[in-house]
């Protein structure tokens, strides 16, 4: 993932019981058990969600010393964090928190019985999330079969961006897309799926746009997309780890067009890997796949540990802390709470998103559906097909 900078946040109105209730103007959080003394918690990233969201984090810290004393942060790469949670649950030795992460390690976690159920057992702990959230994101919040909660959100993609110095026709639908990349071999590309948010974005986002019999289906339901994806294949000459190599590759000339989404299309422009002047297309029958990032926290935390979390959250969830999430437009728009506006926002990423950001994306949302991600199991298992048959016969 992209290192971004640092990320904005705030306030919020929520429910009965739980966050975001004014009194004397300043926030009132749930009403969870105070520490004994503060603790000291460890967070780890496996999604580039600090860059939206580790200033609101060190808000809360600053704002409850006498809860949290320190907060630790690292990041991991997405496809190892899984063995390594179970690892240390078997051995009763769990030293991570709070993980921030996409639906990809949500998905391995749930399938692995990884993390703490939240909801409904901690309903009353945390806000109202049906009432808080925008629509698309209280949709992404069911995918967590109650063991995460959202904490930021993006219509994502699939998009493509390219050089339009290098592309001068630009594809219009999937097959014209298969046409330019047969005629200009290896100069197309896109990240590995389960550690990249583009990378599965596109994956989840071809039986829609190929007219697959079922899309929510990647075993039997997506005889077009797999057959898609394996010609596409050959023209390709490796699937990056993640993301990131292909913007560098099309900032430095080596690809011409590849997978993107809103925020990955933004934020490299904004910090010069890839040139101001990329230019980005959807293809025919293109719908959204939404995205989203969410807070897990892993079996075997204390108790103790568990309320400062919740705390935690209710804090994140707050309209205020969601408007730095929109950061140098990495996300975008990035905020899952209803009424946070881009004014909220730190100026720097207001002048960010004004430089950079593209009027044409309201259109977009505007105008085409917004689809669910697959569900865990199913996620889990597109991961698998496409490791094995697409991704396998090149290597990563």
């Amino acid at each position: 993932m992209i290192d971004h900078g640092i990320s904005r946040r705030g306030f919020l109105a929520a429910s009965a019981g739980t966050a975001g209730l004014l009194a004397a103007g300043r926030p009132v959080f749930a009403a969870l058990q105070k520490p004994a003394s503060p603790v000291t918690l460890n967070v780890v990233d496996v999604a580039g969600n600090l860059a939206l969201t580790q200033k609101a984090i060190e808000n809360y810290r600053k704002a409850k010393p006498d809860w949290a004393s320190r907060i630790v942060f690292s990041k991991a790469p997405a496809p190892e964090l899984p063995g390594k949670l179970k690892a240390q649950q078997d051995a009763n030795r769990v030293d991570i928190d709070l993980v921030l992460t996409g639906t990809d390690v949500l998905s391995a976690g749930i399938d692995q019985k990884l993390w703490v159920n939240l909801l409904p057992e901690r309903a009353g702990d945390l806000p109202k999330l049906s009432d808080i959230y925008l629509e698309p994101a209280a949709r992404m919040q069911g995918l967590a079969e109650g063991q995460g909660v959202v904490v930021t959100y993006y219509p994502s993609g699939p998009l493509f961006e390219y050089a339009p110095e290098r592309v001068k026709q630009v594809p219009k639908t999937a097959a014209e897309l298969l046409a330019w990349a047969k005629a200009n071999p290896k100069r197309f590309a896109y990240a590995r799926p389960a550690n990249s948010g583009p990378g599965r974005t596109f994956l989840m986002g071809l039986p829609y746009i190929l007219g697959d019999k079922d899309p929510k289906d990647p075993v039997n339901g997506w005889e077009k997309t797999w057959a898609y994806l394996r010609e596409l294949g050959e023209t390709v000459e490796a699937y990056p780890a993640g993301t990131t190599p292909t913007m560098k590759a099309l900032g430095e000339g080596s690809l011409d067009i590849i997978v993107s989404t809103t925020g990955w299309d933004i934020n490299p422009r904004v910090l010069g890997v890839v040139p101001k002047s990329a230019e980005v297309f959807a293809v025919e029958n293109f719908r959204w796949v939404a995205d989203a990032h969410y807070m897990c926290i892993p079996r075997g935390v204390s108790a103790e540990k568990l309320a400062v979390l919740l705390d935690l959250m209710n804090h994140l969830l707050t309209p205020a802390q969601q408007a730095y999430t929109y950061d140098e437009g990495y996300f975008y728009p990035g905020p899952a709470v209803k009424g946070v506006t881009l004014a909220m926002a730190p100026k720097e990423s207001q002048d960010a998103i004004a430089e950079f950001g593209r009027p044409s994306y309201d259109k977009l949302i505007a105008d085409h559906p917004i689809e669910l991600p697959l569900a865990a199991d199913k996620l889990v298992q597109a991961f698998r097909r496409w490791d094995e048959e697409i991704g396998g016969r090149k290597g990563k």
